[in-house]
């Protein structure tokens, strides 16, 4: 019995830490503040990290889709652009973008990490600050680093199109005002608390609209103003420029796929809950599925009209699939998310030739993924979420659409006037990378 007394008590000293590690973990605990800080900063922070990573996506795969004469023009391009993004966003966007909320990182009075400069930017159009402390829902530092990160991808959307024929410093000046003013003006419409959420009910959980489409309305505008590639359209017949690197055109287009899981996933703004953390999960496999529904969309059209199958319509199905799923990629199932995606993936392939019919010359197909497939992305919405209204979701895409549009075309225009903004036809034969930099990215090589 003595026996038995004391393997029972050595069996309850066991089970205790078993036991008390079952308690913390059940469902629906109400979690302290400090863990709730703690994990949704977290967030934030490995998302916005995910998402930078895209950065080095669109740069390989641009750098993969352009000929070899102009692929260090692209880098150079990328690293610019998230560089200025950086600092625009820092000195103006972040203010812009969030004029209700605690909009001052940190918490001096001068304006914390944004500086004196971006504090008296708002009060002086009468915005007054908060007082907000830094420490409740999140850490603010994480939120304007994630933030951050989604201003620097509309940039990116607008490198490629433009890509072989684009000045660089032009180019520049633009992403400074993009960054700086259009991107930021009209996400707080949505996420800033402004009129399309307010008035609209306008629904874009990650930016299908607020990000994707943004950039390819600005890419639309520089593209139409530029022109096309000398010898693109010749004699009725489009002419094909063919990719120096498609190997890593793929590798940049797996990056941008793991990317997005930063991009939607931490886009639920939350993970300090049993709840929040199952739907960043199904975000994950909503957004997952998306792309490959695109991706084997692509494949079997591909090889249905053309008897062959395209690698880099496969590649962009699949990035057209992951921009259909990012205005709502929490309520969908399963099947709904690889059908929306799927959608997306045949965009592409009839959007391109589109584009080429009205000769407009999109280097890298961010027009067709990011604007075509964004805009749909955007109308799927209502599909799934019950609180969506089709006519609000039209109506913002609009607003959205000709904001952005008609103030990048303005731009463009005028850096047409003042210094030109398409390099001379000796430059554009002879390559961007020589001709802008004096260096080529495969010098080994005869220039493609």
């Amino acid at each position: 019995m003595k026996r038995l007394n004391t393997i029972a008590a050595a069996a309850a000293l066991i089970a205790l830490p078993t036991l008390g590690m079952a308690q913390e973990a059940v469902p629906g605990t109400d979690a302290s503040s400090d863990s709730i800080f703690i994990f949704n900063s977290l967030l934030f922070l490995v998302g916005g990290f995910l998402v930078m990573w895209m950065a080095a996506g669109f740069a390989m795969l641009e750098a993969g889709l352009v000929r070899s004469k102009n692929v260090t023009i692209q880098l150079t391009k990328n690293v610019a652009l998230f560089a200025i993004a950086a600092v625009m966003y820092y000195l103006i966007g972040y203010n812009l973008m969030y004029p209700l909320g605690n909009w001052s990182i940190g918490t001096d009075e001068s304006g914390g990490y944004l500086g004196a400069f971006g504090v008296a930017v708002l009060e002086a159009v009468g915005v007054a600050r908060d007082g907000a402390d830094d420490y409740g829902y999140a850490s603010t530092g994480s939120d304007f680093y994630f933030q951050l990160m989604f201003c620097a991808t509309t940039a990116s959307i607008v490198s490629g199109t433009l890509a072989e024929r684009i000045k660089l410093w032009p180019f520049l000046v633009f992403t400074v005002i993009l960054t700086g003013l259009i991107y930021p003006i009209q996400a707080s419409w949505k996420w800033g608390g402004g009129f399309l959420d307010s008035q609209f009910g306008f629904l874009d959980f990650a930016g299908s609209t607020v990000v994707h489409s943004v950039g390819g309305w600005a890419a639309l505008a520089g593209a139409l103003i530029l022109g096309p590639r000398i010898g693109k359209y010749k004699d009725g017949a489009v002419h094909p420029m063919l990719g120096s690197n498609l190997p890593l055109a793929t590798l940049g287009t797996f990056i941008l796929w793991l990317g997005w899981f930063g991009f939607n996933g931490g886009s639920q703004l939350a993970m300090g809950t049993v709840g929040d953390v199952a739907d960043v999960s199904r975000i994950f496999a909503n957004t997952n599925t998306a792309a490959a529904g695109g991706a084997i969309a692509a494949l079997i059209l591909t090889q249905l009209l053309y008897k062959k199958v395209d690698l880099t319509m496969v590649l962009n199905g699949a990035l057209a699939g992951l921009v259909s799923i990012t205005a709502e990629p929490l309520t969908p199932t399963l099947g709904a998310a690889t059908l929306i995606g799927a959608v997306g993936g045949v965009i592409v392939v009839f959007a391109v030739p589109f584009l080429d019919k009205l000769k407009i010359d999109d280097v890298v197909g961010a027009i067709p993924v990011h604007l075509f497939a964004g805009i749909w992305g955007t109308l799927a919405v209502v599909l799934t979420n019950g609180d969506a209204t089709l006519g609000g979701q039209i109506m913002s895409i609009i607003i959205v659409g000709i904001f952005v549009f008609v103030v990048s075309a303005v731009v463009w225009f005028i850096l047409k006037a003042i210094s030109g903004i398409r390099v001379s036809e000796e430059e554009e034969i002879n390559g961007l990378d020589m001709a802008e930099l004096g260096m080529e990215a495969y010098p080994e090589f005869t220039k493609g």
